[in-house]
């Protein structure tokens, strides 16, 4: 499969390359006007920002990251696009990014699942209520920006608004004919590439636009797994992924401006990635070393869908858009299932910890995690300005209906493992031995938002109402099926004041919700996540030189658990209680070539972010599967660093650039008891309670422009090659990327 993936990407690659060469030759189209107000009006139907400069007049903490943030450093991995936007906590897992675990402001990390994630407005999770873990994520190098949002302007998306917003921007379609392709070659055999063909058309009966866009990345992986008689192939640790899409518009010759956008993408990867860490004593020998029982584990996913979207202004004061989207996602991860594998590697069972390595007889179960999602719906919004006296009202309100689904058809192949490592026999359970069960959520959505603007001062009420029907069955166990209601309410506002064209403050206060699980909500009875979240800050702007400061305070009133730790999967869901989150965000952006008109660009910036967590009262579970058992009142939420500064520099010339980045993390507790050992709250052996390393990586780029629209580039990724501990779960001490080296080229050309 790797091999036709390769072809594919190697045809793509091929295909693009004639249409760049063919570009060169053919005359840049001038710009109009007219041209760039469509551009911006399309931009803010799937934004939530708009653009960098509006992101800072944002009544809340907002950042932008623009396409050059994420292609300068020849970036794909979401952790390390995010590092430039404060308030951001990051738990890695495989050192790719395939499965981020995104936090925003202390919530939990684990698979994104507590913030909302969407792709050009449009919710992104494989099913965002039912199952909102990212075992989907779409690669950030495909990306042309990424925007986040935090604080009371989040009541107007949903459904998880305790933390923030994610929103990944795909590639419009230009406004003039481009074509854009980067390759590049890397370490451990990785090889990527992205490129695309667009413009915009006049027709007689208006504006044709259209996008054909290529996304490839593959990697043998930088990990090798232990050999054994039977299996000589342990350099293959790595994954593949493509991502086509296709992007039409048409906006007619009509006196009343309208536009519709279709985009339909498909995703695929093959991954031969783990749950099975090491031990503290192997890690610190070998980080990159898997296990021989690793060697059946493989995820293989695939996502189809797309949207419609129809955007109209009736008057010059009103605008309506509306989205219609569908999407299917089904993926298998084949992983090693074993519930004393955190004790063996903790030290507590070594006879279970041979067999894991291939040096005894045993028996070892991997688990098809079969499961397949889908969800789509309707969305309209509605965005109407008017003047109230001196008050100036943009009333912004939209309706959303949405449906997803998982449903879990599992079953488990026990290998019998001889003394010299061999596997003798395989035992197939049957499809759905293990697991046969749907969880299924309709959501009703409604939001009302009012922005007034009075002199220098700005008001921003808003309210969010959802009406939830989930439904559960479990055809394993009947008795069990059953559907439930559920109401959820969030609103807030903020206010904020310019005190000239260069700086403002704000201030906000804004109830959030996380809905649970329809397993959640009709088995264990569970309610939403609440908070009630407050945020301080303010920006100020000038000339080359921007900043912008905030603090935060968010009080989690039903913190929603589930089992969420990643092992056997057998954790209870529990409604946890009280936790208090507190923190400090910056973010500092100054260009000194800018300022002193050197003729050159010299770029700086700084992220920084405190968080303080508590919790304030003990854990109800005391099971070793949830990443909260064992918490007691006064400890720290798990996986939230107290301190994360990013900062870098770059020059730019005429002809050639250089960035340097870096990246330092505190270290994080793993577990809600915050124990430095390996054990768990009663004192048991278990590798996935103890704390992450702190660390500090840097990556250096640099590239030269040999020709117009041509460059070559390389770079180096954690330059100084530091072996650290990124996290202890699902099962033990997992690394982050080790050195990474790449070199490519990039074209670039109007055509």
């Amino acid at each position: 499969m790797f091999e036709s993936k390769r072809f594919i990407g190697a045809v793509s690659l091929i295909w693009l390359s004639v249409g760049a060469a063919q570009a060169e030759e053919k005359p840049a189209k001038d710009k109009q006007v007219a041209e760039k107000k469509a551009e911006a009006e399309a931009l803010e139907l799937v934004s939530v920002l708009g653009s960098a400069e509006e992101a800072k007049d944002m009544p809340a903490s907002a950042s932008y990251i623009g396409t050059e943030g994420i292609r300068d450093q020849s970036y794909s991995d979401i952790n390390r696009i995010l590092r430039k936007a404060p308030g951001v906590n990051i738990r890695e897992e495989d050192g790719f990014g395939l499965f981020p675990n995104i936090s925003f402001r202390g919530v939990d990390t684990t698979r994104s699942a507590k913030i909302t994630v969407m792709e050009d407005g449009v919710l992104v999770a494989p099913a965002a209520y039912s199952a909102p873990a990212a075992y989907y994520n779409p690669a950030g190098g495909r990306m042309s920006g990424v925007e986040v949002l935090k604080g009371g302007s989040q009541v107007k998306y949903g459904p998880h608004i305790t933390g923030g917003v994610l929103n990944y921007l795909s590639t419009p379609i230009p406004l003039e004919g481009k074509a854009y392709l980067k390759s590049i070659y890397g370490s451990y055999g990785e090889f990527r590439s992205h490129g695309f063909v667009g413009d915009t058309l006049d027709t007689a009966h208006g504006k044709l636009g259209y996008l054909v866009e290529g996304f490839y990345r593959g990697s043998d992986g930088f990990k090798t797994i232990d050999s054994t008689p039977d299996f000589q192939n342990g350099d293959q640790t790595g994954f593949q992924q493509v991502e086509p899409m296709v992007r039409l518009s048409w906006e007619p010759n009509t006196a009343m401006y309208q536009k519709l956008e279709v985009k339909f993408g498909y995703s695929s990867m093959d991954a031969d990635e783990t749950y099975l860490g090491l031990t503290e004593q192997d890690f610190r020998n070998d980080p990159y070393r898997r296990y021989a029982a690793s060697r059946f584990d493989n995820i293989d996913s695939e996502q189809k869908g797309g949207y419609a979207r129809y955007f109209i202004s009736p008057t010059n004061n009103l605008d309506i858009v509306t989205t219609a989207y569908y999407k299917e996602f089904d993926r298998n991860w084949s992983k090693l299932d074993d519930n004393s594998a955190s004790t063996a590697l903790a030290g507590g069972n070594p006879s279970r910890l041979a067999c894991l390595k291939g040096n005894a007889a045993c028996t070892l179960t991997v688990r098809d995690n079969n499961r397949s999602y889908y969800a789509g719906g309707v969305e309209s919004m509605a965005n109407y300005r008017f003047d109230s006296g001196a008050i100036h009202h943009e009333l912004n309100g939209g309706f959303r209906y949405h449906t997803d689904a998982e449903t879990r058809f599992q079953h488990d192949t026990r290998y019998t493992q001889s003394a010299a490592g061999t596997i003798t026999n395989a035992s197939v359970g049957l499809p759905g031995s293990q697991d046969d069960r749907t969880g299924e959520t309709h959501a009703y959505a409604f939001f009302l938002k009012d922005r007034m603007e009075w002199g220098r001062f700005g008001f921003t009420p808003g309210l969010r109402y959802e009406h939830l029907d989930q439904i559960y069955t479990n055809r394993r166990s009947p008795a069990t099926n059953g559907r439930s209601a559920l109401d959820m309410y969030a609103g807030g506002a903020s206010v904020d004041y310019k005190f000239n064209d260069d700086f403002m403050m704000f201030a906000s206060a804004h109830r959030g919700f996380s809905p649970p699980s329809p397993q959640n909500a009709v088995v264990d009875k569970l309610a939403e996540e609440s908070s009630n979240a407050y945020e301080l800050g303010g920006r100020y702007k000038r000339g080359a030189f921007s900043a912008e400061l905030t603090g935060f305070y968010t009080q989690f009133e039903n913190l929603l658990v589930v089992n969420n730790i990643g092992g056997a999967g057998t954790g209870q869901s529990e409604n946890f209680g009280k936790v208090d989150t507190r923190g400090v965000e910056a973010a500092l952006n100054y260009d000194a070539g800018e300022d002193f008109g050197w003729g050159f660009r010299n770029p700086y910036f700084v992220s920084f972010t405190y968080t303080d967590t508590e919790q304030l009262n003990d854990a109800k579970s005391t099971d070793a599967e949830s990443i909260f058992s064992y918490g007691k009142k006064g400890n720290k939420v798990p996986y939230i660093p107290e301190f994360a500064l990013s900062f870098g520099s770059g020059l730019h010339f005429e002809r050639w650039g250089m960035e340097v980045a870096a990246n330092y993390v505190s270290e994080t507790f793993t577990s809600a008891n915050n124990v430095e050992a390996q054990v768990n709250g009663v004192g048991t052996a278990d590798s996935r309670f103890g704390k992450t390393d702190e660390y500090v990586i840097m990556d250096v780029s640099a590239y030269y422009k040999v020709a117009k629209g041509i460059k070559v580039l390389g770079g180096v990724q954690n330059a100084g090659n530091e072996e650290y501990i990124v996290s202890r779960q699902p099962y033990g001490p997992r690394p982050g990327m080790p050195l990474f080296a790449y070199g490519g080229f990039e074209l670039d050309f109007d055509i």
